[in-house]
């Protein structure tokens, strides 16, 4: 069955890229692009979502090249998962080039989100990870919103498959 772009947004530590990289992987043919990759394109000048006007930029910026990718492999009959930050701003961006996408936003709690961090490298400053978490604390227009505190990755693999299938069957 061929499924709807699928677009998984949340503050860190919420399973973003490694629920997206899974999901992927259990399709018979499909593409993960996580768009922090597509953000490191950028080696002088860059900032942060949280540095102000030209983080914002730089933010919408690799959502369109995220997006232009995203279209090729579509194109090429890759089922596609995206893993990024949406906000009100790269919200219409993904909506205008994937109309039938699947946005999903993973919530979880500042604790949990620490716990689960520390188990990982983190690239942020603990100042950073509160700010980019507070920033995601209220989701954009997305599809679903999905309590993911307390659940294993598998866990949540589960429970997003099964939500993507259906959004899928009923579109």
């Amino acid at each position: 069955m061929s499924v709807r772009p699928l677009i998984l947004s949340g503050g860190p530590a919420a399973g973003k890229s490694t629920c997206g990289r899974l999901l992927a992987a259990q399709r018979s043919r499909a593409a993960y692009i996580d768009a922090d990759d597509i953000r490191q394109l950028v080696i002088a000048g860059a900032a942060t979502l949280w540095s102000g006007e030209e983080g914002e930029a730089q933010h919408l910026l690799a959502a369109r090249n995220v997006a232009a990718s995203g279209r090729n492999l579509v194109a090429a009959g890759f089922d596609l998962v995206v893993s990024d930050v949406v906000t009100p701003d790269t919200l219409p961006v993904y909506r205008a080039e994937f109309p039938d996408c699947f946005i999903v936003h993973l919530h979880l709690t500042l604790d949990e989100a620490r716990r689960r961090s520390a188990t990982r490298t983190e690239y942020l400053t603990g100042e950073e990870f509160d700010l980019l978490h507070a920033m995601t604390r209220t989701p954009p227009d997305v599809d679903l919103v999905l309590d993911v505190s307390g659940k294993s990755v598998d866990e949540q693999v589960d429970v997003l498959c099964r939500a993507w299938e259906e959004s899928s069957r009923h579109g």
